[in-house]
């Protein structure tokens, strides 16, 4: 495999050697996404609060968690069809089908949906099992490391959910 960069436009894509970002920049570029998504949380729960006239924090809970659930679906679908979000930008890691061409947005939204084998496994087991918010933590935790890890046993060094999506993380030439 080439280890050199490959430009950022859709052209080059195709013509350049295609290269997995190192896992310690993609789980970077993960954890960015996360902080950044403080702000998409808050905006999303402020309007949701305020169109249902939600006055605790409790009430209307799922119906919250649906709203987010689309609300993040629509976000990264609509970003990751761009190419890139805020925080792959900062990282040099675009997304791209396995042609190295820019993603639809549905190929988007089914890598979002296939995303969640991030949490959902951990969650559903600390659920079945009534386990503790701490207790859940860890295992959520765990799961993830896996699942990073996992990686390394891809041929081309994509997480299993870019796999069954039909997508690829590449790093990407940083334009001057």
């Amino acid at each position: 495999m080439s280890s050199a960069p490959v430009s950022t436009s859709p052209a080059a894509l195709t013509t350049a050697p295609l290269r997995a970002p190192t896992l310690m920049r993609r789980m970077a570029c993960w954890l960015y996404e996360g902080m950044l998504m403080f702000g998409v949380v808050f905006i999303a729960g402020y309007l949701f609060s305020t169109l249902t006239q939600t006055r605790h924090a409790l009430d209307n809970r799922f119906g919250l968690q649906f709203f987010l659930f689309v609300v993040f679906g629509i976000y990264f679908a609509w970003f990751w069809s761009k190419g890139q979000t805020l925080a792959m930008k900062t990282w040099d890691i675009r997304v791209v089908d396995a042609l190295g061409q820019p993603i639809t947005q549905a190929r988007g939204l089914w890598r979002y949906v296939l995303s969640w084998l991030w949490f959902v496994p951990p969650l559903a087991v600390s659920w079945a099992q009534g386990v503790s918010g701490g207790e859940a933590l860890v295992l959520v935790c765990g799961w993830v490391a896996i699942w990073a890890i996992l990686s390394r046993f891809h041929p081309l060094g994509q997480f299993w959910h870019d796999a069954l999506a039909g997508t690829r993380l590449v790093h990407v030439e940083r334009k001057k």
